[in-house]
């Protein structure tokens, strides 16, 4: 299965998040059965999503693993739903397991967020399966994740981690055009890390593969819009900081944004379509 492209001049593909779970970060509860999350899951389709991502597992800081027949229960009935109303679906999950099923349910991508190190079969299920596989920067499971948060040189030890695991995939059969490659912002990660790893972009998609960045809603926007207490500006209320960071990405070169408002993302971007094509009339 070909990896979806971005259309001629429309900018990145826009992953529209979809999360299945009770305990997410910024949108868990709201879609938790299957019949509201198909529902969210056309509407993101409808306002721009050339990709939704479907997740049924919390990643978010602190969160502790559910079991495989949980995840299960929560995505493929959601994946199903939407495959057959014409929806391209990636499955955001660490396990083999729920991405075979996933994709026998329709899902056209997996999104590892442990780039194939939480389950040692995943790369070897996403080359038997015959579908784009993205690979984050992933140190270690997100009950412990605040504690994984050193470097000496995030940067650089970051695409060091990428490439590792573009040579593992390689290495399983994951063919080069299927390989997407994700920083992991906000895992294992403080907001200085986050803006640094934003303002080298380059250095990723130097590595030659397709470039997926995840800003949305995420804790170091919610830093950097604090009130004038300090206090965080809450998630829900962080996506036009979310859309400015998916503009300066699309001028960056990214394959793909994954975000969980996709109509201000949308917007964003068209409008810099208009003002680059201005500049080159």
């Amino acid at each position: 299965m070909e990896l979806i492209r971005p259309s001629s001049g429309s900018g990145p593909v826009i992953m529209g998040v979809l999360n299945v779970t009770p305990d997410s970060f910024s949108d868990g509860g709201q879609h938790h059965t299957s019949a509201d999350a198909s529902s969210h899951g056309l509407a993101l389709f409808g306002q721009g999503a050339a990709l939704v991502d479907v997740g049924g597992e919390s990643t978010r800081p602190g969160a502790v693993r559910i079991d495989l027949e949980t995840e299960l229960a929560r995505v493929i009935p959601v994946v199903s739903a939407l495959s057959a109303a014409g929806v391209a679906i990636s499955i955001d999950t660490m396990r083999a397991d729920v991405a075979k099923a996933s994709v026998a349910a329709g899902a056209r991508m997996i999104n590892d967020v442990s780039g194939g190190l939480a389950d040692p079969a995943m790369l070897d299920t996403a080359a038997e399966l015959g579908v784009p596989v993205v690979l984050m920067h992933w140190r270690g499971f997100s009950e412990h994740m605040n504690e994984l948060s050193h470097y000496e040189d995030v940067v650089s030890e970051v695409r060091d981690h990428l490439a590792g695991r573009i040579e593992a995939a390689l290495a399983a059969g994951i063919p080069a055009d299927s390989i997407v490659v994700d920083p992991g912002l906000g895992f294992a990660k403080e907001a200085d890390h986050n803006w640094q790893v934003l303002s080298h972009l380059g250095t990723f998609t130097a590595l030659g593969y397709p470039l997926l960045v995840g800003a949305s809603r995420k804790r170091f926007l919610g830093a950097a819009l604090a009130d004038t207490a300090g206090t965080p500006r809450p998630a829900t209320e962080r996506d036009a900081g979310t859309a400015a960071v998916s503009v300066l990405c699309a001028q960056a070169g990214v394959w793909g944004l994954r975000v969980h408002d996709v109509q201000s993302t949308a917007d964003a971007l068209v409008v810099l379509h208009h003002w680059q094509e201005a500049q080159r009339d």
